[in-house]
């Protein structure tokens, strides 16, 4: 009876240690994720619509966690505070003309604020300082916004499918054009009476600078042409 009583005593002593190692490391491992033991310094902002950021979010500068959101309050219908805890390590970046955004982490992710870079002339941020922020775009206006764009796609792919139903029945200038053979012929012939018309007047055109009436003419056209490719060889020179 002493040995199983001593037996239950050393289970239930592993098992509260255990308990006792598990909670400790809980606490150091949430307590390291909320800052809780480095040294931190503290800046604010505000913000029209914190878009479900909240309390412990983390903080981001340049794609890196360096703080928690420490608090949020609402002032007033149109502004809402946000106090930010930024590790102290990571105050020799921050400039005082930084901005402040809400992102998240990745599509579906928590929300986080991330710290855009400063210019180098800037002076670093004060404990406490107010920073610019940047309102966030809402995931309701960018389904709005995309359920516009799909109807009107979805319109323009109707119109273009009336307009090929058109063209393949031969109806319209363009379906005939496409379907009736005839037009297609006569537009062949067309094209090749231009040419034919074409060459007869490069022809006369040579016929005409043989006439012995017109030649000086023609010459005097090809001198002058010629005294100006000089004149622009000059300049070039």
């Amino acid at each position: 009876m002493e040995t199983h009583s001593q037996k239950f005593k050393i289970r239930l002593g592993f098992f509260v240690a255990g308990g006792l190692a598990i909670f400790v490391l809980a606490i150091f491992i949430i307590g390291r994720q909320k800052n809780l033991f480095n040294p931190v310094f503290k800046l604010t902002t505000t913000f029209y619509n914190v878009s479900g950021l909240q309390v412990g979010n983390n903080i981001r500068f340049s794609g890196i966690n360096v703080g928690t959101v420490d608090n949020i309050v609402i002032i007033n219908d149109s502004t809402v505070r946000v106090d930010m805890l930024v590790r102290k390590e990571v105050h020799q970046f921050i400039k005082s003309d930084c901005q402040v955004a809400i992102g998240s982490e990745g599509i579906i992710g928590d929300r986080l604020l991330v710290i855009t870079q400063g210019s180098t002339e800037a002076p670093l941020a004060k404990e406490g300082q107010k920073l610019i922020s940047t309102e966030p775009v809402e995931t309701d206006a960018i389904m709005a916004s995309l359920e516009v764009t799909a109807a009107n796609a979805e319109v323009i792919s109707e119109q273009l499918a009336d307009i090929m139903s058109y063209i393949n029945t031969g109806q319209g200038t363009l379906g005939r054009l496409i379907q009736d053979t005839a037009i297609a012929e006569n537009l062949n012939q067309t094209i090749e009476n231009l040419k034919t018309s074409s060459k007869g007047l490069d022809e006369n055109m040579k016929a005409v600078k043989h006439n012995i009436f017109l030649k000086g003419y023609f010459k005097k056209k090809a001198r002058d042409a010629e005294k100006l490719k000089e004149k622009a060889e000059e300049k070039k020179k």
